[in-house]
């Protein structure tokens, strides 16, 4: 299907996408023996088998980066989801996720240029896309066509990293097109939003009554609180364009949304986020998408915070020996022996969205923990069966059922992006010059990482042990430090080589 065909009025902010109408210039790609010397070296000798289990998911990754068909309409070079025939929006966001620590070697944020450059003039962007010929697997109409929408999520964590400007400037009118599709195709008349169980990513998850491929007329907790986190995020990247009015509007539904989502899909009963029909009837499951709700920390009433998380460490819940699974043990449908896909099997996208929700808020205990046993279940089946899979079962170290060998994929972001971040610690915000370190695994030899890229240019090497810290860099930047204890150091690392005595 041509993405000319529009079943509405065209979007104005579409004639400033950047992306439409370009041609795609061809660039080479490096072999993956070419592409390793540029890659973060993680430095743990306590974990060998999370090491090998890094560099594995890298070469699987190399293994399904692709160049555009000529004719497809394509623009630049790209990942592809494993074993899957078209590219996917859901898989292609949070594939980035881990691709930005690859960046030097291969520009993987310019995967979603292809989506942008196949957006219609009313705004769509399909969710699924034959790569060969570009053409749409959705029609627009279609219940399951496109979502969730996290683009915008995904280019602002990308931005955090590398501090690339000139990019939001690029990606800001198609996301901001798109996010007026969203809102004038996918809401209630209440201002909240719906989905169906393809386009929310979780397929056959039994949070609303037949929903593989329609909404039953029921507002859905992730689609609002994802359309309340692109508000917010857009309204962030509207600041940084001087783009005033469109903050301020931006501004103002993200509270009309955070409002809505608060009256209408809190259950008290439960102490939980859920999907509501048009009577105020709640789903009988919980489900893991309501904690997006965490990633944007402006949406929870600190009075609900603490309850919200709490199931997060209930064992009658979400603390399961695998944690977390995508269903609740204590919902209708959970599966409890090989998770049935999203009736409780452990998805690392969905883990790696509730570990950044968790440090959003402050629970950075919490999101180690959880990290720490879900990499162990990982290297367990890693071990076992010599791959990754797309999922695994939440009550043994097993592979889920059904679930695809050899996946990366999304599940590249446990060995690499939870490695990095949760293990290890290391969170960049480049446009603040800063790095954080969270200092909580426990082990008695070195810990860090050497190559780490450091915005557009710069490159860090960081090795620590409970002595002694040393860095060395090319770039200056202001070095915090949480330890276990909340005690936080903060000190300015100049280019060259610094050593900090911690006893």
């Amino acid at each position: 299907m041509s993405h000319a065909v529009s079943p509405r009025p065209a979007e104005p902010l579409v004639s400033q996408n950047p992306f439409r109408g370009i041609t795609y210039v061809p660039l080479p790609t490096p072999s993956f023996l070419e592409a390793r010397a540029r890659l973060p070296e993680p430095i743990l000798p306590a974990y060998p088998d999370w090491v090998e289990m890094y560099w594995r998911a890298w070469e699987l990754a190399w293994g399904h980066l692709k160049r555009p068909k000529v004719g497809s309409g394509f623009v630049a070079n790209y990942l592809s989801a494993a074993g899957k025939p078209h590219v996917f929006m859901w898989d292609t966001a949070f594939m980035l996720q881990f691709g930005i620590y690859g960046r030097r070697a291969f520009d993987f944020v310019r995967s979603l240029d292809n989506f942008y450059a196949r957006q219609h003039v009313d705004g769509f962007i399909c969710r699924e896309i034959d790569p060969e010929t570009g053409h749409d697997f959705y029609y627009p109409f279609d219940p399951d066509s496109t979502g969730p929408n996290i683009l915008a999520w995904a280019e602002w964590r990308c931005y955090r990293a590398t501090g690339n400007m000139a990019r939001i400037a690029k990606v800001f009118w198609p996301l901001l097109a798109y996010h007026h599709w969203f809102r004038a195709n996918r809401s209630w008349q209440s201002g909240l939003y719906w989905a169906t169980g393809k386009s929310s990513g979780m397929s056959n998850q039994p949070r609303v009554p037949d929903s593989r491929h329609h909404h039953r007329h029921w507002s859905w907790v992730d689609a609002s609180m994802q359309a309340a986190l692109n508000c917010r995020i857009l309204e962030q990247m509207a600041t940084l364009l001087q783009e005033t009015q469109r903050a301020q509007e931006l501004a103002e539904e993200h509270e009309q949304l955070v409002q809505a989502i608060n009256a209408h899909l809190w259950s008290e009963e439960a102490a939980f986020y859920q999907d509501a029909d048009r009577n105020g009837r709640f789903s009988n499951t919980k489900s893991i998408g309501a904690y997006w709700g965490l990633v944007d920390k402006t949406l929870i009433p600190e009075s609900r915070l603490g309850p919200f998380v709490q199931h997060l460490r209930d064992s009658w819940a979400f603390n399961l020996p695998h944690r977390v699974p995508s269903l609740s043990a204590d919902s209708d449908g959970y599966n409890a022996q090989s998770g049935n896909y999203w009736r409780g099997a452990v998805w690392s996208q969905t883990n790696f969205m509730v570990l950044k929700g968790l440090r959003t808020v402050g629970q950075h205990r919490l999101a180690h923990e959880i990290a720490m046993n879900h990499l162990r279940n990982v290297a367990e089946v890693y071990t076992r069966t010599d791959t990754f899979w797309d999922n695994y079962a939440p009550e043994t170290a097993a592979p889920g059922d059904p679930s695809n060998p050899h996946f990366v994929g999304m599940t590249g972001l446990t060995p690499i992006a939870m490695l990095l971040e949760d293990v290890i610690g290391l969170i960049v915000d480049w446009p603040l010059r800063r790095v954080v370190w969270d200092r909580r695994l426990e082990t008695d030899q070195p810990c860090g990482v050497r190559n780490y890229p450091l915005g557009e240019e710069g490159l860090l090497e960081l090795i620590g042990s409970p002595e002694r810290v040393t860095l060395t860099t090319n770039v200056p930047f202001t070095l915090e430090m949480r330890e276990p204890d909340g005690q936080m150091l903060q000190t300015a690392v100049p280019q060259g080589t610094t050593t900090i005595d911690l006893i």
